[in-house]
């Protein structure tokens, strides 16, 4: 006798799959599916009809439940709960080649797979202790991949604009949290925001926010701010149903007041670092592919650029390539060098997470700061970040002429400085900075987006 747990699991899998809505419809293995059906074909003929009642009973309730209730936790679990014992409830049956044919099994089926997939789609089973039953307890080890794309390089389907400045995403706030330290010039916040599922995005790319209220001058509605994402495609919680943002709070120092004057702060940036969990937040985009991280060649080095919240798209990156189970991470060998440029020690930006990086993979990973109040260049200037990058030039360069694709993000400030420091290294070389740079360009090695 042999039970076919997971051949009725990828049948659900496989049914979920087309009754699920379109955006989430790649979450499903159609190989698995079609493997657990060629076993199922040699199995023998003994016990339809009970197997068939019984998961008919399961299939009710657990669509009852899971359909009726949404997004209800309690009920959600016990949906999965029902769904399981449906898995388990076939010790050995019919062909289910053969039961697939019946209507009365493709009912059954349906039934079953839809409310399992409303849990699953819903996130509440992700995480699951199977062998307790405690449904808050997460299972760090478990795999990102319900959101590749199939091969996980291809760029060819990355979601762009889905939402608009006239019909936004609404998206609610998970929690706003300072990320500096006391003597850091001025304030960052992390927030992260749910999104439901409803909301997808890849690493490198922009979310648009609209701060609520209008504008003094006119008396119409607020433009629209981008924000690089500093999350993965994942989210911070890993359930691919929220995104994180980094941001500045920006404020105007009057000298005449000899104080910070309200009226000229940023609207969009202190909107976002005054939310609170539950806060709503209307949300445009994706946008832009500029950022995008080329995966088809795992050898492939990156050098990442930044300048104070410009850090926050390679926040996804490094989380993709080395933090999270993703296909990416499983296969990449290549180097990731992050250079981030900040004022001071209490200024840094998610430390604590690149040093985490650092230590598990020396190799893979490696780390520079510019910090300009607290360093000197070799001209015992402060220093800044064109200074950093220009202590390793030959090896930068080096990289570039082997592949490796070089990343700029921050503000527009940062780019003339780094653009004659990489032009006087180049004259050096004996090279034509124009050529050279647009060779970079042409092969696409070259990335910036600034502020």
């Amino acid at each position: 006798m042999v039970k076919f747990t997971a051949t009725v699991a990828a049948m659900l899998v496989a049914s979920a799959g087309a009754l699920a809505p379109s955006s989430t419809s790649y979450y499903y293995s159609v190989r698995e599916s079609s493997t657990a059906l060629h076993m199922a074909a040699e199995q023998p003929m003994s016990k339809r009809q009970r197997t068939l009642k019984h998961l008919t009973k399961i299939a009710g309730a657990v669509a009852s439940i899971a359909l009726a209730t949404g997004g209800a936790p309690p009920a959600a679990f016990a949906a999965a709960k029902k769904g399981k014992q449906a898995m388990e409830v076939v010790e050995s049956t019919n062909t289910l080649m053969t039961l697939i044919k019946s209507g009365t099994a493709k009912k059954i089926v349906a039934g079953a797979a839809a409310a399992y997939a409303a849990v699953a789609i819903g996130g509440e089973v992700i995480g699951k202790n199977k062998d307790s039953g405690d449904s808050t307890e997460k299972n760090t080890n478990a795999k990102q991949d319900f959101l590749e794309a199939e091969p996980y390089w291809d760029q060819s389907n990355v979601p762009v604009n889905i939402y608009s400045n006239k019909a936004p995403f609404t998206g609610k706030v998970v929690s706003t949290k300072r990320i500096v330290g006391p003597k850091a010039t001025g304030e960052t916040c992390h927030i992260v925001i749910d999104h439901k599922g409803d909301f997808p995005y890849w690493e490198g790319q922009s979310w648009g926010v609209i701060p609520p209220g209008v504008r003094e001058k006119d008396g119409k509605p607020h433009s629209v701010r981008l924000y690089s994402i500093a999350s993965s495609r994942y989210g911070d919680d890993m359930t691919g149903k929220t995104g994180s943002l980094c941001v500045r709070r920006a404020t105007y120092w009057c000298p005449e007041l000899q104080a910070e004057d309200p009226a000229k702060k940023g609207v969009c940036s202190n909107f976002l670092c005054d939310t609170k969990p539950g806060d709503e937040v209307k949300m445009t985009g994706p946008a832009g592919k500029v950022m995008l991280l080329p995966e088809e060649d795992p050898s492939t080095d990156y050098i990442m650029v930044a300048t104070g919240t410009g850090i926050a798209p390679y926040r996804g990156f490094i989380r993709r390539l080395f933090v999270e189970n993703t296909p990416a991470a499983n296969a990449y060998k290549g180097q990731a060098w992050l250079f981030l440029g900040v004022a001071n020690s209490d200024a840094l930006l998610y430390d604590d997470e690149w040093q985490e990086v650092k230590k598990k993979y020396p190799d893979n990973f490696r780390l520079d700061y510019a910090l300009s109040r607290e360093q000197t260049n070799k001209s015992g200037g402060k220093m800044y970040i064109q200074d950093k990058v220009e202590e390793y030039a030959d090896e930068i360069f080096n990289k570039l002429d082997k592949g490796a694709h070089i990343y700029f993000c921050g503000l527009k400030g940062m780019m003339p400085g780094i653009q004659d420091m990489l032009k006087g290294v180049a004259e050096s070389k004996g090279l034509d900075y124009d050529e050279w740079l647009k060779g970079l360009k042409k092969s696409k090695q070259w990335h910036v987006e600034v502020y």
